[in-house]
């Protein structure tokens, strides 16, 4: 008996050593990271959907931590629909969140994990703290979806197909991506058309107060690579305020308030799921209203919109990209429907399909 067991644990062990292989992964930073793939034991900073997207549902089962606020706090009606699907992921452990500086090496550590995976802007806000994981034998591979770039979406899918062995997948998500936005930018530029200028505003803060908009950045990289002439670009580098009176100043003939679910009880800007597109159009009234917004272009001929803020940042983010570039050049994407193909996202790649507003005008 016991020679018995010896030989099922020998068994076991040979098999795990020949499925897990040292490999060397460069990731977004160019940094080259010795790792055995597919990872076995993966703490999971952020980027939760694009993780069981590109590796399928069953990479959660070799995630042994995640940022838990990233999702929950951050996106709840998400993590709602997650967990009554799959409800073990409530039993994963919490490592914590990075901005609100509860982001915990020790829990990572004692989770034992075989990598660490950390968005750019987790990597770089935990600064020396990386070390201490490096220094434990934990390599720690980063990702970029906040960047908002071609290059950066492409690499951080292949990236994740790597950790989860799913690379074929990971391809064919990354070809999707970059067909439409390649798409989309040859259509904008064989038109050469005038640019439209654009603001972008998160509108968590209700219209009674503006507040951050997008730079190089998230919804500021996406007008830009949809051909639109972000006004916030000269003034804001990354995200932040912009100053009330040089948005009426600069015009913008096309504005995009992004929100979320969260922001329902107040006079946020409200959308994602569950959300009533009617709801979202009257928050859109309350910023058209706006002291100072009347006899601005974008408001003047209706071409005000609300989009998702939970659908930026993401490999699920080229049918808001789409949505932004239909909404510059309404002509030239007649036959585009943004919302239809963020939703077909999810039936194809991911194991919920969310109901609810993430695109919207102030006409509909």
């Amino acid at each position: 008996m016991q020679f018995g067991k010896w030989l099922m644990a020998s068994t076991i062990s040979v098999v795990c050593s020949v499925s897990a292989q040292a490999q060397v992964i460069t990731d977004v930073l160019d940094r080259k990271v010795d790792i055995d793939l597919p990872a076995e034991r993966v703490v999971l900073g952020f980027y939760a959907e694009d993780y069981m997207a590109i590796g399928t549902e069953a990479a959660f089962d070799k995630v042994v931590g995640i940022s838990r606020d990233t999702w929950e706090a951050w996106r709840p009606a998400s993590w709602k629909l997650y967990t009554e699907y799959r409800p073990s992921l409530k039993d994963i452990p919490d490592v914590g969140e990075v901005e609100s500086q509860t982001f915990s090496i020790e829990k990572v550590l004692s989770l034992k994990p075989s990598v660490v995976v950390l968005a750019d802007w987790q990597y770089k806000g935990l600064g020396m703290d990386v070390d201490r994981l490096e220094d434990a034998g934990i390599p720690v591979v980063v990702v970029d979806y906040n960047a908002q770039t071609l290059e950066r979406h492409l690499k951080s899918t292949e990236i994740l197909g790597e950790l989860t062995g799913q690379e074929a997948r990971a391809k064919n998500i990354a070809n999707e991506y970059e067909e439409t936005i390649v798409s989309a930018q040859t259509r904008i530029s064989d038109a050469n058309l005038p640019k439209p200028r654009a603001y972008v505003e998160f509108g968590k803060k209700g219209p009674d107060q503006y507040s951050f908009t997008y730079g190089k950045n998230m919804w500021g990289a996406m007008v830009t690579a949809m051909g639109g002439d972000n006004i916030a670009a000269p003034y804001v580098e990354w995200w932040g305020p912009m100053n009330p009176e040089q948005v009426i100043a600069s015009k913008p003939e096309v504005v995009f308030i992004s929100g979320t679910e969260s922001g329902a009880k107040g006079k946020a800007m409200v959308m994602g799921q569950g959300i009533d597109p009617k709801v979202s159009v009257e928050r859109l009234k309350g910023f058209a209203n706006r002291a100072g917004w009347s006899e601005m272009p974008a408001v003047k001929n209706e071409r005000l919109h609300g989009i998702y803020q939970g659908a930026s940042r993401s490999i699920l983010d080229a049918s808001m990209a789409q949505y932004i570039a239909k909404s510059l050049y309404p002509d030239l994407f007649k036959d585009a429907n943004p919302q239809q193909a963020y939703l077909d996202f999810y039936k194809k790649y991911l194991p919920v399909t969310p109901t609810g507003t993430f695109a919207i005008s102030i006409t509909e």
